[in-house]
């Protein structure tokens, strides 16, 4: 036992895991040897960590995710049911390619819609929303919202998770600045070029 975590009597969590006051770890979930978590992150039915993963604080990882080597997560980051992340660009059953893993990084509350895959190498911005069942092979920048197989980008989204209303492609040098509010907050927005950022 862990003081402050909860294990669910069929988890695993292995000796010398690393968990945050406030972690839930449900059903036939598995926490590797050397993964580093927060605090207050919940782990769902059928999730695995693995050892070189690092997770921030607060983050929910629904049912059947797989979090293998050489991804971080970090604060607030959520992970619908049954996205996949991936670490080697090319496997083959037959070739060893531990050495050859590519790190992926989802920044601090960036949402990964139910489904998705995320291809590994890639760097998910904060806040961006990666919709249901979208494939992912380049980076995204923060707020963006991406969709589609592949995956592209159809506008902006903010911190509470709300669309913005923006233009989704980048905007021409002459063409100035567009700003926009959170419909749910008031939060205000600004779109300069290809790069969004919060004013408020």
């Amino acid at each position: 036992m862990i003081p402050g975590v909860t294990v669910h009597p069929s988890a695993i969590v292995d000796s010398g895991a690393q968990l945050g006051d406030g972690c839930r770890v449900w059903h036939f979930a598995h926490i590797s040897a050397g993964a580093r978590i927060g605090g207050h992150c919940s782990f769902g039915q059928g999730v695995y960590v693995g050892d070189d993963v690092l997770i921030g604080d607060r983050v929910k990882i629904q049912n059947n995710v797989s979090v293998y080597d050489a991804v971080t997560l970090e604060d607030d980051v959520f992970c619908g049911p049954s996205v996949v992340f991936t670490n080697v660009f090319n496997p083959r059953a037959a070739v060893v390619r531990k050495a050859e893993y590519r790190r992926t990084l989802v920044q601090r509350g960036a949402t990964l819609g139910a489904n998705c895959t995320i291809v590994c190498g890639t760097t998910v911005g904060e806040y961006a929303f990666v919709g249901a069942g979208a494939v992912l092979s380049r980076d995204v920048p923060a707020y963006a919202l991406v969709v589609g197989v592949p995956a592209r980008r159809i506008g902006w989204m903010s911190r509470h998770g709300e669309r913005l209303a923006l233009p989704a492609s980048p905007l021409n040098d002459g063409d100035g600045d567009v700003e926009a509010a959170c419909p749910a907050t008031g939060e205000r927005y600004r779109l300069r070029g290809d790069s969004l950022t919060l004013l408020d």
